[in-house]
């Protein structure tokens, strides 16, 4: 698997090639920006490595015991934390969780304060209103979100299938060990038998 420093340097190097072709795909500079700025995201805070302590997760500062319990329900690499698109759902779930606990609390507060809140039915009409008139935004952060992820998901196959058929390689003749010759002529004569 690729270390941190290695995913970083694929996610910056790639970030440019994501730009352009977004930009030619879509002729549009803001869903370039919001699947570039999601790209950017996922490959470096939001990544498939929240699941252990990575570099993902120590880049969370004091939030990152935010994602402790997802280290504990998730197991690495497993399709939940590193599968296509569900990963990225995931994740995005599992943020969006937090983030509602966060707006309850504040909302309650400001109940008990006496200022004038949202009701419940009221911000889901304002969070339908937003998804219908951004949808377009909405599907090009999620796209670039999920682009970060697969970044990751194929450096950490690539690695692998490396390690792997490099493992199964034959050594040279000059550095293998090289058998004593009576050693050699006892094992011949006992393959006869």
């Amino acid at each position: 698997m690729p270390s941190g420093r290695t995913h970083d340097r694929v996610t910056l190097w790639s970030l440019p090639l994501i730009a352009g072709g977004t930009l030619y795909a879509t002729a549009r500079a803001d869903l370039a920006f919001w699947v570039s700025g999601g790209f950017l995201f996922s490959g470096l805070i939001f990544g498939p490595d929240l699941d252990l302590y990575s570099f993902h997760y120590k880049r969370w500062g004091i939030l990152r015991w935010l994602w402790r319990p997802y280290q504990q329900a998730i197991k690495h690499r497993s399709i939940w934390s590193h599968g296509p698109i569900i990963g990225t759902i995931g994740r995005i779930f599992y943020l969006s969780l937090w983030l509602s606990l966060v707006g309850l609390f504040y909302i309650g507060i400001a109940r008990l304060a006496g200022a004038t809140t949202y009701t419940g039915q009221q911000l889901i009409a304002i969070v339908r209103h937003s998804i219908e008139l951004h949808f377009p935004v909405y599907i090009a952060l999620f796209c670039g979100l999920e682009l970060g992820a697969m970044s990751h998901y194929l450096s950490d196959w690539l690695v692998s299938t490396f390690k792997r058929s490099s493992s199964f390689k034959l050594k040279p003749i000059s550095k293998q060990k090289k058998m004593p010759v009576k050693q050699a002529k006892k094992s011949s004569t006992e393959r006869h038998k």
